[in-house]
């Protein structure tokens, strides 16, 4: 994107593509804005239908980072039809139809191209009021960092892909990649949260970092405090490390400060590539008690992981 031109100048554009945040958003009317946004990718698991669902839930939780309420969505799919065959699709498909349903819209249209390696996910759109926009910036120095689901899905998955992850590990991580971000989004509503992003591909220490220099402030994430899905560090100790992951780890080379004998299984994880992972806020510690007992409420588990700081824009030091 770096290669393109600016975007025009739009007022009612209200979040574009210049910090990286989970959605655009178009204001429509004083009370009225659309987010949009879009994911897809390759399978992760074997069965067609949780697949489905997960890149569903998926493409959502990006909605509800920027405390949208969804609207509806369109497929986007790529599938060799001839080698795989309808049966397959039908079930991917239905997967995502019904995780859809959970959030209370439909799917009404999309788009397929034959390709030779699978590929599924979902365009979507959610509405919310211009005032109430939910944004990757605005964090404080001070600010507490909570975050509402363990780490760990990329180096399971990675595992699944090569038969060698656990059955626990295997259940936990699609549990938590099943799950929509819908019940974190109606906790966060209720109190004053500064900054957030859903965590996905870049990682925990990717995606704060962007939160971080959006808000051109630091930030220091508790390692000990950071919660992982069950055998994780064991999977990420025997190199079930994926590419997304150790990419993440290259561009945060420069950009983390890490204490001397942090377990390597433990620095993998902090960046490991998320699928569908969970909301990440950033808000003052007065409302910290109050966020996690509405989390709390609906079942989630928030766990504090770190603050934001003075300091370099977009550094993290992990303690």
């Amino acid at each position: 994107m770096s290669h393109l031109p600016p975007r025009l100048d739009n007022p009612d554009v209200l979040v574009g593509q210049e910090t990286g945040d989970d959605a655009a958003v178009y204001r429509l009317g004083p009370d009225l804005a659309l987010v949009v946004t879009t994911d897809f990718f390759t399978p992760i698991v074997d069965d067609a239908y949780t697949f489905g669902a997960i890149a569903a839930a998926n493409a959502l939780s990006d909605l509800y980072a920027m405390g949208a309420q969804p609207l509806m969505a369109v497929n986007l799919v790529a599938f060799p039809i001839k080698e795989l065959g309808p049966k397959v699709l039908a079930d991917i498909l239905r997967g995502g139809l019904d995780k859809v349903r959970e959030a209370g819209i439909d799917i009404l249209g999309g788009h397929s191209i034959d390709d030779h390696e699978p590929k599924y996910g979902l365009a979507v759109i959610g509405t919310v009021h211009p005032d109430r926009v939910r944004r990757n910036r605005g964090g404080r120095p001070g600010d507490r960092l909570v975050l509402t689901k363990p780490l760990g899905t990329g180096v399971i998955t990675t595992a699944i892909k090569h038969e060698v992850a656990p059955p626990a590990s295997a259940a936990a991580a699609i549990a938590g990649m099943l799950r929509l971000n819908r019940d974190a989004a109606d906790a966060m509503a209720r109190v004053d949260v500064h900054a957030v992003t859903d965590v996905t591909g870049f990682g925990l220490l990717g995606h704060l970092h962007y939160l971080a220099r959006a808000s051109d402030v630091a930030a220091r994430v508790e390692a000990a405090s950071v919660p992982f899905l069950p055998g994780a560090e064991m999977l990420a100790d025997a190199g079930e490390v994926p590419g997304g992951t150790r990419s993440n780890e290259r561009f945060l080379a420069t950009r983390v400060r890490w204490p001397e004998h942090l377990p390597a299984a433990r620095r993998v994880l902090l960046c490991d590539a998320q699928t569908s992972g969970g909301l990440l806020m950033a808000l003052a510690e007065k409302d910290v008690e109050p966020l996690l007992a509405a989390l709390e409420a609906r079942q989630v588990a928030g766990c504090v992981v770190g603050e934001l700081t003075e300091g370099e824009a977009g550094s993290i030091v992990v303690v």
